[in-house]
């Protein structure tokens, strides 16, 4: 099973290379993109079968041996996260075949988008299974180029200037990575991850809180935690609903999944944890708040992708197996709903021709299956019992409790306060978009004036509603099952992310895994 581990970087980097190859050819383009993830949705499911029976996999690439090679290594957090992330972004990707093919392509020109959605796949799995600090590093470079080109798809004025911020940010948090590898090498003689955690601890104290600090802050931006995300509210609605939805599912996940190996591999000390306890109250906090100020569909979304962002960065301060059990569960459960609820937006959009709530209504009447695709996962996301949303916090609250401290308690009171801001914004959006009559919104010249004048960036703007394909709507159903599936099924997923917490309980079972003659002084 070790064979398959390069695998899932090499089928998405070879099938970007077929469909550039394939420019002129739309319709061949997308059946090789299509084909292309639903190979390495299988692979993510092999790899987990695997991982979960057999133990973790790791491949030393080259015939180089680690730590002078490059190392690929899958344990069940690395297979969760490969998993669930080909599943989104192969629903994703029919969702944005069925908008080419209902709309021309005009939003996302397919001889562009598919070959760049592909690399960004192979970014996002680069970043997964990498083992050592540089490969991660070239993982985030290879999604965030592909990244610079899908939000600017389209080329106006609103994605331009979201796409600068974008691009600003990203390459301002790229240069504070690639500084503090520069940083770790040059303490310690080498960038991969098990032999980093093995010497770690000859270095003095305040060099390791320096080099803990760097990491943080550089993933801390990717994750769009408190005070580092604000960039992410302006720059993702503007793209294509299809980009919107895998950007907002996945891309901030990787910044958490990259926290969760410095603080569990690198530095499992608790000398930071009460720090990142604030960041997590501040993320949820400021998040939710920002969420319910907004008038528009996308922008709440935004802000509650900040606030829940705040809930991974709980579980993991908390430095327990508990609390990292309950981070790796929710992060599952948010790539899918938040993903999810993006796609609804989407469909929102070209049935109203706008997703400002102060702008549409009716929808229940217009489109009812467009309201329950957004509805269902709205609840779960809200943390209504019995979502797998409710489960996610339930455990987290249920680990925060167990350590027992002050800050811990004021954790799970912002945390349950969040849930119910949350929910208010979306119910709000559901009352405004979905249950108020469409006689009620129309004609009002003088609300729609004062809309623009109190957001003078915003994305929004009153369009021709355009015909939804079948397509559309059918991969958003499937992202609506998945999100029931976590549900119906999660004491099996729990028990997954129970065993993904046990291995990484310490770095000296990735070591082992990296070095199992033992690593060298």
């Amino acid at each position: 099973m070790t064979a398959l581990v390069p695998l899932v970087v090499l089928v998405p980097l070879l099938g970007a290379a077929v469909t550039l190859a394939l420019g002129f050819r739309p319709q061949a383009q997308r059946i090789v993109a299509i084909v292309a993830l639903v190979i390495e949705l299988g692979l993510g499911i092999a790899l987990l079968i695997a991982v979960d029976a057999g133990g973790p996999l790791a491949m030393e690439l080259g015939g180089w041996s680690a730590p002078f090679g490059i190392v690929l290594v899958v344990d069940r957090l690395s297979a969760v996260m490969v998993l669930v992330s080909a599943l989104v972004l192969l629903a994703v990707l029919l969702f944005s075949v069925g908008q080419g093919i209902a709309d021309g392509d005009e939003e996302t020109p397919v001889s562009i988008y598919n070959p760049t959605y592909l690399i960004l796949t192979t970014g996002v799995m680069v970043a997964f299974v990498s083992g050592d600090l540089f490969n991660l590093y070239v993982g985030f470079e290879i999604l965030l180029v592909a990244s610079y080109v899908l939000i600017t798809l389209g080329g106006t004025e609103a994605r331009i200037r979201a796409g600068v911020t974008y691009v600003i940010v990203s390459l301002l948090s790229s240069l504070l990575f690639l500084a503090s590898i520069a940083m770790v090498y040059g303490a310690l003689g080498t960038v991969n991850l098990a032999q980093v955690a093995a010497r770690m601890q000859d270095l003095p104290a305040d060099v390791q809180v320096l080099l803990h600090v760097m990491l943080l802050v550089a993933f801390g931006i990717k994750a769009a935690v408190f005070p580092l995300s604000f960039w992410l509210p302006d720059s993702y609605p503007s793209a294509p609903a299809p980009v919107t939805a895998a950007f907002a599912g996945l891309l901030t996940k990787i910044g958490v999944y990259a926290i969760i190996r410095v603080e569990t591999v690198i530095f499992p000390g608790p000398e930071l944890n009460p720090a990142l306890m604030v960041v997590a109250l501040l993320t949820m906090v400021v998040g939710a708040l920002g969420a319910v100020a907004q008038a528009d569909i996308k922008r709440i979304l935004s802000f509650t992708l900040v606030s829940h962002i705040g809930y991974m960065i709980l579980g993991v301060a908390l430095g327990t197996a508990a609390g990292t059990a309950a981070a790796i569960y929710y992060i599952a459960h948010h790539i899918v709903i938040q993903t999810t609820l993006f796609l609804a937006a989407g469909l929102v959009e070209r049935e109203a021709g706008s997703t400002s709530i102060t702008r549409i209504g009716g929808l229940l009447a217009s489109a009812p299956l467009v309201a329950v695709l957004f509805f269902v996962p709205a609840l779960n996301l809200g943390g209504i019992p019995p979502f797998s949303g409710f489960i996610g916090k339930l455990g987290l609250f249920q680990a925060a409790a167990e350590q027992g401290d002050a800050l811990a308690y004021v954790l799970i009171g912002a945390g349950a306060l969040v849930s119910l801001l949350t929910l208010y914004a979306l119910v709000r959006v559901w009352n405004l978009a979905f249950w108020r009559p469409a006689g009620e919104v129309e004609g009002d010249e003088t609300r729609l004036l004062r809309t623009v004048e109190e957001a003078p960036h915003s994305t929004t703007t009153i369009a021709a509603t355009r015909a939804t394909s079948r397509l559309m709507t059918v991969s958003t159903v499937l992202m609506v099952v998945v999100g029931i599936a976590l549900t119906v099924f999660a004491g099996p997923l729990y028990g997954l992310a129970d065993r993904a917490a046990d291995n990484l309980d310490g770095p000296e079972q990735y070591i082992q895994i990296v070095f199992p003659q033992g690593v060298e002084p």
